[in-house]
Formats: structure tokens, sequence, C-alpha cells
């Protein structure tokens, strides 16, 4: 797996205000993420689903994600930004990234945005894209509707009520609530989000839309239920030639249910084919083993360059050891650690001990972590779920720890490994709690 770290955050100037955006792949063609009512760009990493849609996104693309001005890492500000400053939002992202020309993607209140943006540049957008749209926010509800509406989301911000039109299909999930309701939180403040409310209900850009002149794909779910399938329907029939496209599904954020034939549908609208390779992927069951130098920085900075170096040849040496002795595959080293597979979790779970034990002994005191399940094989990588979790169990561990999953206990049961319980805990980017384990020989 080559990006199972997450992209750091960095900051555009626009005017007077910091805006915070992240970078994820590095293809042809980029791609800007215009996010709808609220963002929180680092957070939403923890919400199930959206760093796999980045992800997917990036198998293509370079895709940038940012949070509006007065909202999520961007720089709060007095009262609501104007459309005008959101477009310079993000005209000042792309011109921070070195993007001439990207193909917008525009979600909720971020199309209207969107659909400004590429009339009045249309020589820096390639592409337009718009989820689950509307062109006259004032279609989307009566005034009378509205108030009481508003109301009610101020009132319980930063309890998780929004799911109920977001996320319709994890509405009785108490952890999904959870989530949005720390979402919520960490995007605005109730005052804050009252007024954008209040200025994005004024957004009406049915007149705009004729002038287009960007290639446009109009996506919705059907049972959108925050953004009735209606008024997406519109949006795409006052642009002119622009290509409509209904998935089946209440959720309105687009990282919430099935989405690769969605995503699929974006790869081949703006590159002109689709990538097939998701689908000739061999899947297999594994268990996945990743270890990790413990302060690996200021040994390399007390020891000096070369002595370092040298250490880290023993290091590499002893891992191809170790791992080839209990018959598992090497994928990878990491710099400072490195990444294997097993078909069998009590070999793993030995490899990872035993390594532990001899690195100890040339001076490298490392960490191990170890999840089973099913990785995507990509030629001489890795991917999948079980990688990501097998990273993030490593993360929890202690100098000369070798921490397992729950799944993995429960495989190598009568193999003669001892296990101590560990606690329960929250693994970025993964969803509910994960029970960890210390094992030992």
């Amino acid at each position: 797996m080559t990006d199972f770290k997450l992209p750091e955050t960095r900051y555009a100037q626009s005017g007077d205000a910091s805006i915070a955006y992240q970078v994820m792949g590095n293809g042809p063609v980029d791609i800007i993420l215009v996010p709808g009512l609220f963002s929180h760009i680092e957070y939403m990493h923890e919400l199930p689903g959206y760093t796999a849609v980045l992800r997917r996104l990036s198998r293509f693309a370079r895709v940038v994600a940012f949070d509006k001005r007065g909202q999520g890492l961007s720089d709060r500000i007095s009262g609501a930004p104007t459309l005008e400053q959101r477009m310079d939002d993000v005209r000042a992202i792309m011109d921070a990234i070195g993007s001439q020309r990207a193909a917008l993607f525009g979600f909720s209140e971020g199309c209207p945005m969107s659909v400004l943006f590429a009339a009045t540049y249309p020589a820096r957008v390639s592409h337009l894209v718009l989820l689950g749209s509307f062109a006259r926010s004032k279609d989307r509800s009566s005034e009378q509707e509205w108030r009481a509406r508003c109301d009610e989301i101020v009132q319980n911000w930063g309890a998780g009520d929004t799911i109920k039109s977001v996320a319709p299909s994890q509405a009785a999930n108490t952890e999904a609530i959870a989530q949005i309701a720390k979402f919520e939180r960490l995007s605005s403040s109730p005052g804050a989000i009252r007024t954008l409310l209040t200025l994005n209900r004024e957004i009406d850009v049915t007149t705009i839309l004729p002038m287009l002149q960007v290639p446009t794909l109009v996506l919705h779910r059907t049972g959108d239920g925050r953004v009735p399938i209606a008024l997406g329907r519109t949006v795409a029939d006052l642009i002119p030639g622009a290509k409509w496209q209904e998935y089946p599904g209440r959720d309105h954020y687009y990282w919430v249910g099935e989405n690769e034939t969605m995503l699929g549908d974006i790869e081949e609208f703006v590159t002109g084919h689709r990538d097939d390779a998701q689908g000739e992927l061999e899947r297999v069951l594994a268990t996945v083993l990743f270890t990790d130098i413990v302060d690996s920085t200021r040994n390399a900075a007390a020891m000096g360059d070369q002595r370092w170096r040298r250490l880290l040849d023993d290091h590499d040496e002893l891992a191809q050891q170790m791992v080839d002795r209990h018959r598992g595959h090497l994928v990878k080293s990491t710099g400072d650690g490195i990444l294997a597979t097993f078909d069998g979790p009590g070999r793993a779970v030995r490899c990872a001990l035993a390594f532990g034990s001899a690195a100890q002994q040339i001076g490298l005191p490392v960490r191990a972590g170890l999840h089973t399940g099913e990785i995507e094989v990509r030629g001489t990588d890795i991917g999948g779920i079980a990688v990501h979790a097998a990273a993030r169990v490593m993360s929890r561990c202690g100098s000369n720890e070798v921490l397992v999953s729950r799944v993995v206990t429960d495989l190598v049961a009568g193999a003669g490994l001892k296990f101590a319980e560990r606690g329960a805990f929250e693994l970025k980017g993964l969803p509910g709690k994960w029970e960890l384990f210390a094992a030992s020989g």
C-alpha cells in the first residue's frame, strides 16, 4: 500500500484569509473538491468512506480538498463569505499548487459556487461535476419551512442532528451520530452556521446555468434526503449539453453508501476512460504485519548518517531473514520499518516477536502491529482496509511491543501464543472501537 499516510494540511493565502487545503495523488489531471454546508478536511478522514473516495479519485487525478473561509481549519471571519470570495479561495488554491486548469467537483452548497466559477473562468475549468446540486436555494422549501429547519439545525448543532438528512441510512447508528456531531462542532459554531444558512438561502444561479460552456456532469441520488432530485434535474436541463446521471440511495453525503459506480462515472467523464483495474485486482485473505523503529529520527541524529545507514541495512537484512523463516512475504521496506504478509496468522505473530527480539539485540527497539483481513494485490504492492488497519494497530504500540487485533487472537486460539488485553481504541480512519492485545510467546 503506497498511500496509507494521510495528506498534510497546507494553507493558501486568499486576500486576508488563509484557506486550508490538502492534496492527495499525483495524477495528470487536477480535481478540486468544493465542499457543502460545512467541512473539516482533517476530521473528515475519520468519517468512514471519505478517505476511500479520495483515494479512488487519486488513482487518476491530483485531488484537492479544502475548507471554505470561516469553516473547519480555514480562517474564521465575521459574517458569511460571498460567492465571489469563495471563488477567490478556489483560485488561490489553484495558484498555490500550480494548477492552470482543473476539474471542479462541486457538492451540495458547493455546486452554485462551482457553477459561477466555471462560468467566470472557463479557461481554468476543464470539467464541471455537480453532485446533489440545486440552482435556487429557495426552491428547496417554503420560507416557513426553512425558518423552522434553520432554527432546528442551530438549536441542535453539535449533537449530530443533521445526520437525518445528510446520511439517513446511518441515522440509527449511535456511533455515526457521534461522529457527525463532532464533525458539526469542528466545522462551525452555531452562530456561524446560522449566518451561513441565511446567506445560502439567497443563492440563485438559475440565469448563469445556460451560459456555461464547460463540459458538465450532474449527479444525484434518487432519494437524496437534503436536496430533492427534481432540483438536480432542473440544473441538468438548464446547462447546455450537460450529462445527467442518477443513482439509488437516500444519503446526501457521497462517501456514505455504494459509490463505486458514481466514482467510475466521474473518472470516465473527466479522463475519457474508465479504470477497470478494480475488478481485476486479486483479493486474498492475509495477515498483515507492519513494523516501525521506535524513535528513528532521534536515533539517526544521535548516531550520524553513516552509522545509522549501516544499522538500517542490518535491520533490513534481519527483517528479510525473519520473514522468510516464517514463510511470509516481505512486500517492502518503509524506510524505518517493513510491510509483510503471511498466509497464517500464527506464523505472522511469531515472526513479529522473533524480529522484535533480534532487532533489540542490535540496538534497534521496534514495534509491530498485525491484522488479518482481505487485501488487494496490486502488482508488487498491496492495498485494502486490512493494510490500513495493521498500520493503525501499530501506531498504538509501545517500544518492543507487538499488538494484534481481536480477529488475530481468534484465529490463533490454541496455537500456544499468549495475549494480554490492552483495551478498546478508536483507530483513525476506521469505524468503531478496536480491541487490541499484546502478544507474547
